[in-house]
């Protein structure tokens, strides 16, 4: 599956943050951010909740819930 958040991202140390935790997960394969339009989107066999609270563990403002893309 595919899950869009909005993610407050102020500069490229912030996606690195998130993408460190995500990636240390067995079950995402893929992390890809905007930047320009503060989203993060995971591919990952897992829940759009468990990747939520993964990602709120960075300490970010997320307020997306995970669409599906």
């Amino acid at each position: 599956m595919q899950y869009l958040y909005n993610v407050a991202m102020t500069c490229a140390g912030c996606s690195t943050a998130i993408g460190k935790v995500l990636k240390r997960r067995d079950d995402v394969s893929d992390v890809q951010f905007d930047m320009e339009q503060q989203t993060v989107t995971v591919t990952s066999n897992a829940s759009k909740d468990e990747i939520l609270d993964t990602i709120k563990k960075t300490g970010k403002k997320v307020t997306g819930e995970g669409v599906v893309v």
